[in-house]
């Protein structure tokens, strides 16, 4: 943690955060393309992301991607002068985003979900035939050696709808609390610790670092990681999970990828909000009585990506392809809403749209000042303090 404080701080500052708040504030305003859009930052976020991923951080994955996708389009705006011009930059930018996620994660259709439900913030029929044309060569090429089609196998389950719909409530209403804790957590780290990570790296790295390793002790090592190594884990064991360590895995579910992205160190949210809904999923159902604890997990992915992204078709779509049966529909529908609703009752910015628009207020403050600046700077008030006193 203390060197990937000091990187971003320094010659790699270029590439904090995640990407993503940079990619949505390209699609509103295109002129500044040429501001964040570059190979340089593009370099910086893989390479911090990778040494994450390398030590095991509780970091997802589709900040770096999505950015990868939209920095492509600028890079190769010479070659794509027609459709530019056709299409506009922004529903590029948002398609080309889609196709990232869609590489990331091998899931063509969900890439162009996310880039109407998240980056464009609506569906036209430009944006859906640009995204298809975009992410379905994306996924394809990615497929040679990224994630299985359907990542946790075909997961069985008691497939009558009724009873996937009466499950469905209890586990939206846990998705859409848990949902908004993590998103409400991610922002309030985000906005404390990142001026303080570049101030103080060492110390602050030092301090955040001591309690990742602590989580993951409590956790048994369930904290370390993205959360699929955790959900394979539960799969393979029917989904059963003993109280007391499942709730071990769930707090370091929780708070461990809100202490790295709070830092600004790249990554996402997604892989850590379904581990959260999946973990979570498998505590409730022997709660409630029923001792199918893989139908929980499964419902339950949806459900905590739903209520930390309140991205409800795209979580919907997105725990389906994970668990390879479209029968699990009725019981992810009604749960996906649900915690989508919940969350956005409780925290009414999504996490998405609530990173960037604090980016764009720390731009107005100088935040993508040097860090040798801000110590300048620093020095300078502290030295008229004392001349005041």
């Amino acid at each position: 943690m203390p060197s990937l404080c000091f990187l971003q701080r320094g010659v790699w500052r270029a590439g904090l955060g995640s990407g993503i708040p940079q990619v949505a504030l390209c699609i509103e305003e295109p002129e500044r393309s040429a501001d964040f859009l570059k190979i340089g930052p593009l370099l910086m976020r893989c390479g911090l992301w990778s040494l994450a991923s390398f030590c095991l951080f509780p970091l997802g994955r589709e900040g770096p991607v999505v950015f990868i996708g939209a920095t492509l389009v600028w890079l190769l705006r010479r070659y794509l002068r027609a459709p530019l011009a056709q299409l506009s930059a922004p529903l590029l930018y948002a398609a080309a985003g889609g196709a990232g996620l869609a590489a990331g994660f091998n899931s063509p259709l969900v890439g162009v979900v996310f880039a109407a439900e998240d980056l464009m913030q609506r569906l036209n029929m430009p944006l859906l035939w640009a995204g298809l044309a975009i992410v379905l060569p994306a996924a394809l090429v990615a497929a040679g050696g990224g994630e299985a089609m359907f990542a946790y196998g075909i997961i069985p389950g008691n497939l009558d709808q009724w009873k996937q719909i009466s499950f469905g409530l209890p586990l939206g209403l846990m998705g859409g609390l848990l949902g908004a804790l993590f998103s409400g957590m991610v922002l309030r780290a985000t906005k404390l610790l990142q001026p303080i990570a570049l101030l103080k790296p060492l110390r602050v790295g030092l301090l955040l670092g001591g309690a990742l390793v602590l989580l993951a002790a409590i956790s048994g090592g369930r904290a370390y990681g993205d959360g699929s190594a955790v959900l394979l884990d539960l799969v393979s064991r029917g989904g059963s999970i003993n109280n007391l360590q499942g709730i071990s895995t769930l707090v370091g579910r929780l708070l461990g990828p809100v202490l790295a992205l709070g830092v600004g160190i790249p990554g996402g949210l997604i892989d850590p909000a379904l581990a959260i809904g999946g973990v979570a999923g498998s505590i409730l159902m022997p709660l409630l009585g029923q001792q199918d604890p893989l139908l929980g997990m499964a419902i339950g992915m949806g459900a905590g990506l739903a209520g930390a992204t309140q991205l409800p078709l795209f979580s919907i779509l997105f725990a389906m392809r994970l668990c390879g049966d479209q029968q699990l529909l009725p019981g992810l529908i009604i749960a996906s809403a649900l915690a989508a609703m919940v969350s956005r009752s409780l925290q009414p910015q999504p996490i998405y749209h609530g990173l960037t628009a604090l980016f764009e207020a720390r731009l107005g403050e100088g935040y993508l000042k040097s860090a040798a600046t801000i110590e300048e700077d620093e020095d300078h008030s502290r030295a008229s303090q004392s001349d005041q006193r």
